[in-house]
């Protein structure tokens, strides 16, 4: 098998072994520093290891810092996650003085100036970041397969893209390589390689975690940045590590009534759940996809739970536009800013076909149009709003379809934006609503296809309601647990 992966010097430091630190949480291993079991060099150790011995086939690492792995001291914040492993995603990723790629060559040589407040929380938790993942070219597509980094496979099958855009981020944590890894959404870009990775992937509402000080709502709010992990209680621990507001942050919405992670465990009062798993494109259900999402409605039942077969009512044409604009807009406002600070020429020897086509398209919408888009994503968030007067979660599959084959996109080929969103609506018709409502949405690795590929389940909150989303989300975990199921692409095989 080809190698995809770029090669990681070797370090010399004693391991522990990879098969018993790859079958902890964070929150595992941040206890085995806490009680003097293993040091947080030997951590690095591990991770750096363990890229070497699977991204050769995931290709999901850009750069492994492996000077920081091994100078590691023990100056490193006790709580919550002392001394664990991280990635970040290398898409704006915030940590100053290292490179930040945006999934480009235009931007490869580009060097970070200032830190931002979501990273300097990563640090301040305990985290070391010993390295970047991949992402789509500017977290645009759904699926991590670039002319600068090359494809991104997912660990339960080399021949399944990882998704996008944090394709990287999921693979490295679903592979073993680090148990939590930074990752964003701002139509799918967390849960599409959640999904497709057996990870766990939550969407946050929006402003829960704050993009101060260089941003104050990033792709006009509907994006957001946070984690994925393994487990929902690293999931919860991350939020009240990572959430919160930032001085100057445009919005504050309210806190939790207790931390994130005393969910955990904590009793789950019957709730009313929708469920529905047709996508809103109008394609057929995929039936693996839907018996899934009919089990899993089962499952919540026998929980205790009133589970009903019902859907929000809206028309996707007009959203599939909105959303168009949006991200073609932002897009070409943020490459073409990029481009002309980094002296550069936006053209096709620096981006991508459909990048550069989106670029080209976002540069025509006026004013008017994108307050048109943003007028039909509040009319979305009314409709929701009413919906969710009268259900207290949403239950939908994570995607419609089962993991994308690699290769299904050419980044060499010019498909404008919209017809790229039409492809890829019947996998991803479930997830940019909620970027545009602001809604809390959670991808649980549930279950399996006949084929071994992973099906995440979505869990939709109404807007701030992550307590009750990571409450529902730790039930159905202790029910129906994931955390033995080990994918063929891993760091103890």
């Amino acid at each position: 098998m080809a190698a995809r992966g770029r090669p990681c010097p070797t370090t010399s430091i004693p391991l522990v072994e990879l098969h018993e630190y790859a079958q902890y949480d964070a929150l595992g291993l941040a206890e085995l520093v806490t009680d003097g079991q293993v040091s947080p060099r030997e951590l690095a150790a591990c991770a750096v290891a363990a890229v070497e011995r699977v991204d050769g086939i995931l290709g999901a690492v850009v750069e492994t810092y492996v000077d920081r792995a091994e100078s590691l001291g023990d100056d490193i914040p006790t709580e919550p996650f002392r001394g664990v492993p991280t990635m970040v995603k290398d898409l704006f990723h915030g940590e100053a003085g290292k490179h930040c790629g945006n999934g480009s060559r235009l931007s490869e040589d580009w060097v970070v100036s200032l830190d931002t407040a979501f990273y300097d929380r990563i640090r301040r938790s305990g985290l070391i970041n010993l390295g970047r993942t991949t992402t789509s070219e500017f977290g645009i597509m759904g699926t991590t397969e670039t002319l600068a980094a090359g494809l991104t496979c997912s660990p339960w099958s080399s021949d399944h893209s990882a998704g996008g855009s944090s394709g990287g981020a999921a693979a490295v944590v679903g592979a073993g390589i680090v148990p939590v890894a930074s990752a964003s959404d701002g139509g799918g870009s967390i849960r599409i390689p959640a999904a497709s990775c057996g990870v766990v992937g939550l969407k946050t509402s929006r402003g829960r975690v704050t993009w101060g000080p260089q941003i104050a709502e990033a792709l006009a709010g509907w994006a957001v940045h946070f984690m994925v992990s393994r487990s929902v209680r690293d999931t919860a621990a991350m939020l009240d590590a990572l959430g919160g507001p930032a001085y100057g942050d445009p919005f504050v919405i309210p806190g939790p009534v207790r931390p994130f992670i005393d969910e955990m465990g904590a009793p789950v009062e019957p709730l009313r759940i929708a469920y529905w798993s047709t996508p809103w494109s109008g394609q057929d259900a995929e039936p693996e996809v839907a018996a899934a999402t009919e089990s899993t409605a089962q499952l919540l039942e026998s929980l205790g739970h009133h589970v009903e077969l019902a859907t929000p009512q809206f028309d996707w044409e007009p959203f599939l536009v909105a959303m168009t604009d949006v991200w073609a807009a932002d897009n070409a406002h943020t490459v073409d800013g990029l481009a002309a600070f980094l002296g550069k020429t936006v053209d096709a020897n620096t981006l991508e076909g459909s990048t550069l086509a989106a670029v080209e398209y976002g540069r025509t919408i006026s004013a008017g149009r994108l307050l048109d888009a943003m007028g039909q994503a509040n009319h979305l968030a009314r409709i929701m709003g009413w919906f969710f007067a009268s259900y207290d979660v949403l239950l939908t599959p994570t995607l419609g379809r089962l993991p994308a084959p690699l290769n299904t996109y050419d980044p060499t080929e010019p498909v404008e934006l919209r017809k790229m969103f039409e492809t890829w609506s019947q996998r991803e018709s479930f997830l940019p609503v909620f970027n545009a409502t602001g809604q809390p949405a959670i991808s649980l690795p549930m279950h399996t296809s006949e084929s071994g590929l992973p099906i995440g389940m979505q869990l939709v909150g109404g807007f701030g309601q992550e307590s009750l989303l990571l409450r529902l989300s730790a039930q159905l975990e202790e029910a129906l647990p994931w955390a033995g199921r080990i994918p063929a692409i891993h760091v103890s095989r």
